[in-house]
């Protein structure tokens, strides 16, 4: 069960169905799943085949490192897959405990705000080199998935871990959409942006990848360690110029980027010769899992997109106007998937930005004339908070609240959709961490 709060949340038959269909998606990209899809190991040509790749690991060792909020299951599943005694070492970040692996060493590591257990992590992936001397013929596999960014921490000389949790606040509280996070983010780091497959080169560097960006942008996702970078200096200081952040950033991670602009520091490789890299789960695999679930429950559903973004409100508003037209007529579910930003004010409240849609999503479609339900939830299983993955609402919601005394507005102006889901109950979905990753779903039941 993946939803914890299912029989609160299920209170008509539009919920229960919303209910089944947000678990199909999540588990559909659930790392045992998608790594057994996409991993295959022969024991006796001692041959790994990654999707359409394959790998002759008989001459040579096999390492594992990474990092992600499904980091973790990837690393036990990896270890089923291949066994432990055929991987010499493996050190992995992940924001959860209680995996059972032999070989590899699993971090707890902060996030959203990268921690000095992070770094401690990184470091043992990189000590790896030296202590095991890696190096051709040997295999690297690099674990990746969403959140891997924050769970790799590195900072670049003259950056100190204060600096990036301070510059990574202040970037997820901007508006800046995930790239430019992630070019600030990779021109202050030893690892990020192809810097970490540029390290263990000569060795071959495998990518299994989680995506949660949208479109799947390899030097995005986890600010794309192993991938050639085609950002510069000049891009991450042009983003803390266009979100008005040189005042407040930090003076190290100011001067750092002004002087990689100067040619005073080494920028990003451009080219990777060593580093494959693999996206074996995304966004569309969940939104495909629920639109065939809809299916077996006689409903009509249609994928309206897997790379949803943009101002969260708006784009609430906007999907709501879509519905209202008639434009879905003809479907009785419409999906959409990706990941919108909503740009906080100083002084907000709780919640994140699949709660908050929910919470305009009540007045967007206030005046639909027949029967909805509009549910936004994070695969991950934290909106923002732990273990809440977001938030449903149905016709009925924002007239219950306003019986109970509730000013949805005000929570919605405040940014505090977490404490108004919290007064009006049955509504929050709780899942806890689901050990994956790939951004968020939204769905329209409509009838």
């Amino acid at each position: 069960m993946i939803i914890k709060n299912r029989e609160e949340l299920i209170t008509s038959s539009l919920r229960a169905r919303a209910v089944e269909l947000i678990e199909a998606g999540i588990k559909r990209v659930l790392p045992a799943e998608l790594m057994h899809s996409a991993v295959k190991y022969n024991s006796r040509a001692r041959r790994l085949s990654v999707m359409n790749k394959k790998y002759d690991i008989g001459r040579g060792r096999v390492f594992v490192i990474g990092g992600g909020k499904a980091s973790g299951c990837m690393a036990e599943e990896l270890e089923n897959i291949l066994g432990a005694d055929n991987i010499t070492a493996g050190v992995v970040n992940c924001n959860n405990e209680g995996y059972s692996t032999r070989t590899i060493v699993i971090r707890k590591a902060g996030h959203p705000l990268p921690d000095e257990s992070g770094v401690k992590g990184v470091r043992e992936m990189l000590a790896m080199k030296a202590r095991y001397d890696i190096g051709r013929g040997d295999l690297v596999i690099c674990l990746i998935s969403g959140g891997g960014s924050s769970l790799m921490p590195c900072p670049a000389a003259g950056i100190t871990l204060e600096d990036q949790q301070k510059i990574t606040r202040l970037l997820l509280s901007s508006g800046a959409d995930i790239r430019e996070i992630n070019t600030v983010r990779k021109h202050i780091s030893l690892t990020k942006g192809g810097n970490l497959g540029l390290f263990y080169s000569p060795a071959t560097v495998a990518s299994l990848i989680i995506s949660d960006v949208v479109g799947d942008d390899l030097e995005a996702i986890a600010s794309g360690p192993t991938v050639p970078d085609s950002t510069t200096f000049k891009d991450a200081l042009q983003v803390l110029e266009k979100y008005d952040l040189l005042e407040k950033a930090p003076y190290n991670v100011v001067d750092y980027i002004t002087s990689g602009c100067r040619g005073r520091q080494a920028e990003t490789p451009k080219m990777l010769n060593n580093c494959d890299n693999f996206i074996i789960g995304n966004n569309r695999i969940a939104l495909e899992a629920m639109a065939e679930k809809a299916q077996d429950l006689g409903l009509k559903p249609y994928i309206a997109t897997s790379e949803l973004e943009g101002d969260t409100s708006q784009v609430a508003y906007r999907i709501s106007e879509e519905i209202k037209s008639g434009r879905y007529r003809a479907f009785s579910v419409v999906l959409f998937g990706g990941e919108t930003t909503p740009r906080l004010p100083e002084n907000c409240g709780r919640g994140g930005r699949n709660q908050h849609y929910a919470a305009v999503s009540m007045l967007a479609m206030q005046d639909f004339q027949s029967s909805w339900l509009v549910a936004s939830a994070g695969t991950d299983g934290s909106d923002f908070l732990p273990d809440i993955a977001g938030a449903m609402v149905d016709e009925r919601s924002l007239e219950l609240a306003k019986i109970s005394g509730i000013n949805v507005e005000t929570y919605i102006e405040n940014f505090d959709s977490n404490s108004l889901f919290s007064r009006m109950g049955r509504s929050l979905i709780i899942t806890g961490s689901t050990g994956t990753n790939v951004s968020d779903v939204i769905l329209y039941l409509l009838s």
